[in-house]
Order: C-alpha cells, then sequence, then structure tokens
C-alpha cells in the first residue's frame, strides 16, 4: 500500500545491494532517515531485480543502492517509469549509467565523496610507510633477513610527496598530509596558481614532480587521454630509493613500462591497489617483483566505512525531498572525468 510520508512527500522506494550486504551500507540509522520519507518495498539483489524481468521496479520511485546495483539500461528504465531518483552508495558511476539514462531526467547521486575519505586515509598511510621505507626493510628481512643500512632511510621530515591530479581524493590527501612536515608538490593542469597557494601546494609539470618526490601518488582519472600517461621515463627519473602508489586505476599507468624500469632499478617500489587488469593474469610479472607491493582494489570504503557512504546518500534523500541543492548529483559530464 502507497502511504503518505513526513513532509506530505509520496515515495516509494528499493534497496539494491549485494546479497545480504544492505547492512554494510544502510544500517539502522541511514535507514531510519531514509523511511520517514519513503514506503520502502524491501531489499534485493541486482540478481533479483534481472531475475524479475524488472518487474520489481515497475511502481518505484527511488533506488537506494551501492555495489551490486544492475546497469541502468534501457531495458531496466523502461520498467521503472516512476524513477525520479537512484542513490548510489558507492564511488564512480562509469558502469553503472548506459548512454539512454541522461535522456529521462533522473537524477542520479553518488557517495563518492565519502568512498573518497577511506581511500585518501588508505593513501596516507601508504605514504608515511613509504617516506620510512618501510616497503624496502621489509621486503629485505623478511626474503634475505637483512637488515638495510638505516641511514638510507628517508623519513618523514621535510621529505618531498607529490600528488597527481587534485580531484577529490587528491585534495583530500593534501589536506590530511598537512598534519605533517612535508613538501607537498601537485600536478595538475587545470589547478590555478592561486588555488595552488590557498592550499599551501606548490606546482609543477609531471617530469619535475617524479624527479623531485621521496613518494609519488596517482589520483588521476582513467580517461582516453589518460590511458598509459605514466611510462618508463618517469620512474626513471625518480629519486633513489623513493616510491610510487597507485589508489586510482591501473590503466593510467603503461604497466609494460612500469615493470621494465622496476626491473632495472630495484631501489624503487610501486605499491599498487589497482593495475590494468583484476584479478592479474596468473602469469603476471608484476607478482614477481620484490619491488612491488600488492593490495586487491581494497583503498576505498570497507566494513564500518560503508555506512558512511550509507550516511551520505540518505541525508542526500533528505535533501531531495527538501526540494534543496543535491551536493553530490552526477552529471554526464561530470561522470565522465571522475575516476
Amino acid at each position: 500500500m502507497f502511504f503518505r510520508k513526513e513532509g506530505n512527500i509520496d515515495m516509494r522506494g528499493i534497496y539494491i545491494t549485494l546479497p545480504k550486504k544492505e547492512n554494510l551500507i544502510y544500517g539502522s540509522a541511514q535507514k531510519e532517515k531514509i523511511e520517514k520519507y519513503a514506503e520502502i518495498k524491501g531489499t534485493f539483489s541486482g540478481e533479483d531485480i534481472i531475475t524479475s524481468e524488472y518487474k520489481l521496479l515497475n511502481d518505484v520511485d527511488v533506488i537506494f543502492s551501492g555495489w551490486g546495483m544492475p546497469k541502468l539500461t534501457k531495458e531496466l528504465l523502461d520498467n521503472a517509469p516512476n524513477l525520479k531518483a537512484v542513490f548510489y552508495a558507492a564511488g564512480s558511476v562509469k558502469g553503472l549509467v548506459a548512454e539512454e539514462f541522461w535522456e529521462r531526467n533522473i537524477v542520479i547521486t553518488s557517495a563518492y565523496e565519502a568512498n573518497g575519505i577511506a581511500v585518501a586515509e588508505f593513501t596516507l598511510a601508504e605514504i608515511i610507510y613509504s617516506l620510512k621505507m618501510g616497503w624496502q626493510f621489509m621486503g629485505a628481512y623478511k626474503s634475505r633477513l637483512e637488515i638495510l643500512n638505516k641511514d638510507i632511510q628517508k623519513g618523514g621530515y621535510m621529505s618531498t610527496v607529490g600528488i597527481i591530479s587534485l580531484g577529490a581524493i587528491g585534495k583530500k590527501v593534501c589536506s590530511l598530509l598537512k598534519n605533517f612536515d612535508v613538501d607537498i608538490i601537485v600536478c595538475d593542469p587545470y589547478v590555478s596558481q592561486e588555488t595552488a597557494e590557498e592550499m599551501g601546494v606548490s606546482l609543477c609539470t609531471l617530469e619535475e614532480l617524479f624527479e623531485r618526490a621521496d613518494v609519488a601518488s596517482l589520483h588521476t582519472p582513467l580517461l582516453p587521454e589518460t590511458v598509459h600517461m605514466i611510462t618508463k621515463k618517469h620512474f626513471m627519473a625518480m629519486k633513489k630509493n623513493s616510491a610510487f602508489i597507485n589508489t586510482s586505476r591501473g590503466a593510467v599507468v603503461n604497466e609494460t613500462e612500469m615493470i621494465e624500469a622496476l626491473q632495472l632499478r630495484p631501489d624503487l617500489y610501486a605499491v599498487l591497489d589497482v593495475t590494468a587488469q583484476e584479478p592479474l593474469n596468473p602469469e603476471s610479472p608484476i607478482l614477481h617483483l620484490e619491488n612491488v607491493v600488492l593490495t586487491p582494489h581494497i583503498a576505498g570504503a570497507v566494513g564500518e566505512d560503508g555506512r558512511r557512504m550509507g550516511q551520505y546518500m540518505a541525508d542526500e534523500f533528505e535533501r531531495f525531498v527538501g526540494g534543496e541543492p543535491l551536493k553530490y548529483s552526477i552529471t554526464k559530464e561530470k561522470m565522465r572525468i571522475m575516476a
């Protein structure tokens, strides 16, 4: 039965998440806020939606989703004639939205900022550990019981950290680094000198960043023009014992050339949370390089961090029903430049 909610708004909604995972994103506090304004039909997985031939969406006004959301195709949209808004408690919507979506005048909003907080915190931890040369000491001690000469350690004080691209995550990393005595240099052709000064960072070219940074951290979105943007020459120009961190997208790096450089420069470390192919091919040389640290794309929101994303979407929904401007709505152009 359709019933009237607070604020004289009639709205019917649905949760779509990975099977039995909705509480990792939409906990009791988040659901309480959402359900002040919408009658929720139930919680379903993307497979449930597809198996029903999208009939579960026939009378739905709003969708609250996260990982596990089926793609917003023409077929799905044709079966959701009342759909007004999609609240996506995850990051980028690039793989979620078909071209036809933009013709429907449906609002879509994403918790990319909340997911970005987790990525920035993860990156900060890797930067600090890299400045201590923790990876080098750990690798040598674990494989050879060798304790490297500690005099080679750079440490954090007055080190140089390079941030490649000042999107939402890059800016957050810079903000977190303000608590440390490091020099922050940034490569982003779209950032003005005025903005850089306000943030307390110095602008430089990509080549200069790799030459000067003790740690270089990549936050560039994957666009046609950024594919293989990072090449062998960048790695070869790096300082001795420096590190490269990638929590962005693997394809921004020319992995073949990165491998060549790392083979030639065993003093460098590549700290990779993302690769061009995920999971990696078991034959990939990356798996066998001692100076590569790999994690399986875990920098984003995990565990309780998911609730932050759900809260962002619950708050966004409250703005939506109140007719207020949305903070995290996505346009076609905005989607294109997001990581």
